[in-house]
């Protein structure tokens, strides 16, 4: 499903893949523009992994991005209310976040549902959380993944 506004899950902040994702799930939520679907997951899931890993609470966020803070600037607040990640951390954080489903305890039952739920095609080229999302949101294509590392 299309949705003015959300960010895709590669788009970077800071070099981190989803944060800007989740900032603007919290936008468009107050605005009420984030449809029903997306709104079971807020601060839960990817969002919830995101703010663990930086060591915040995602209230804390959530506070931030609504008092119109930037990306950029609510990143820096997280790095200075939880913990400042070295490049190692980030590289750690973007391949689990974006291998996520991919040959772990989701491949076999969460990945196929998922496909089968929103409609995807099921040709082998879902293979990840993000894969599926970015489909559904209309952004995939087969060389996605391979231009966010770049």
């Amino acid at each position: 499903m299309r949705i003015e506004g959300i960010s895709g899950c590669y788009q970077k902040t800071g070099g981190l893949f989803y944060f800007a994702r989740m900032c603007s799930k919290i936008r468009l939520h107050a605005e009420e523009r984030l449809p029903e679907d997306y709104q079971e997951l807020l601060g839960k899931g990817f969002d919830g992994r995101t703010v663990r890993y930086l060591g915040v609470n995602y209230e804390e966020v959530k506070g931030q991005v609504l008092g119109g803070a930037s990306n950029e600037e609510v990143l820096e607040w997280c790095y200075s209310h939880g913990r400042r990640l070295n490049a190692e951390e980030i590289l750690i954080f973007n391949s689990f976040m974006s291998k996520r489903g991919w040959r772990d305890d989701e491949t076999d039952v969460f990945i196929p549902a998922a496909i089968k739920e929103y409609g995807l095609p099921d040709d082998g080229r879902l293979l990840t959380d993000f894969d599926i999302i970015e489909m559904d949101e209309g952004r995939w294509h087969p060389g996605l993944w391979k231009e966010a590392w770049k």
